[in-house]
């Protein structure tokens, strides 16, 4: 069955009700962690060797005999399957024609649409196949408070819309920084946007938002040695494609009110989240070298640089590197005009 935002509580908060779960998209740490949660609830930690069976790719032959293996301490067992894919079609269509209450949960990020294991998942009522793609937006701040309130912190409007922007888009670092404001603030403890700003600092920052800001404004050294790093720290294309269509939006929008008569500054204030007063400079360049229709076309080919990444088997990281290149090329133009 295919599992789309409004009915995935019913997976999170029973997953014992299914056979197998798939967790499959872009945002590798939210699949590990809702991976980790699933194999917890099952079986009370994801380490316990009678009842938890961790593979990995060298050990994907392994699955039949796990997940058809019996709890030798009593319980429902888990098999965790790192890095799955097509290749474990056969064995998995074999694990369902037998006789077992393991649950199976398989972590499969990147697979494609088109994978003919997650077609099979998504036709059988008791198995699940979850999308766990990066949050942005309102999604992303109702986490972020969500993860908070489990330490009893709450978050200021202004300082949630702040750290919104800063955070990367993948979920296990995400939490890493949530984890260390909540430790900052304490028991019952409340976050101002100035107690953000000095928990995070620039350690809240991740390198593609560099390379975004060093392209928009015309360094294409420091855009180029930024998506480097990005694509090193295991961020994906797709991810870096969103951040860029983030930062580029910003930038239209400003540009959009500067036209609707609105000054500049006045235009970059109504921004939510607030430009990081680190970068206000870099952002006001930016702004001047970009006008409206620039900025629009820039969108719109980001936009397909996302829907190029998605193809299978496409060049996605020499995409992402020429397209950053391509931007920061075009600043420089306007730099000289």
């Amino acid at each position: 069955m295919k599992i789309d935002a409004r009915t995935l509580p019913r997976v999170t908060r029973d997953p014992g009700a299914w056979r197998v779960i798939l967790l499959h998209g872009e945002d590798t740490g939210l699949i590990r962690e809702r991976a980790q949660d699933t194999v917890k609830q099952i079986a009370g930690s994801v380490d316990d060797p009678f009842r938890v069976a961790v593979l990995d790719k060298e050990t994907h032959d392994r699955l039949e005999e796990e997940a058809t293996a019996f709890s030798l301490m009593g319980g429902r067992r888990a098999v965790r399957v790192r890095d799955a894919g097509d290749g474990l079609l056969k064995a998995v269509t074999h694990v369902l024609e037998q006789n077992t209450d393991t649950l199976v949960v398989l972590e499969a990020p990147g697979l494609p649409s088109r994978s003919k294991l997650r077609a099979l998942l998504e036709k059988r009522p008791d198995c699940a196949s979850v999308g766990c793609y990066p949050e942005e937006g309102r999604t992303l701040e109702a986490t972020i408070t969500q993860m908070l309130a489990s330490h009893s912190v709450r978050i200021d409007q202004d300082a949630l819309h702040w750290l919104t922007g800063r955070l990367g888009a993948d979920r296990g670092a995400a939490r890493s920084e949530v984890e260390k404001l909540a430790l900052y603030a304490g028991d019952a403890g409340t976050l101002s946007l100035d107690d953000v700003h000095v928990c995070i600092g620039d350690a809240g920052s991740v390198s593609v938002e560099d390379a975004a800001f060093a392209a928009t404004e015309g360094r294409r050294t420091e855009a180029d040695l930024a998506i480097e790093r990005a694509l090193a720290e295991g961020i994906s294309p797709i991810a870096i494609a969103r951040t860029f269509l983030s930062h580029l939006h910003r930038l239209r929008r400003v540009r959009a009110a500067m036209a609707d008569g609105a000054s500049r500054s006045d235009a970059i204030k109504g921004l939510r989240p607030p430009v990081f007063f680190k970068r206000t400079n870099s952002f006001n360049r930016a702004v001047e070298l970009w006008p409206l229709p620039a900025l629009t076309k820039a969108v719109q080919e980001t936009q397909a640089l996302e829907l190029s990444c998605k193809q299978t088997g496409a060049p996605d990281a020499l995409l992402c590197k020429r397209f950053v290149a391509g931007l920061a090329a075009r600043a420089v133009l306007a730099s000289r005009r």
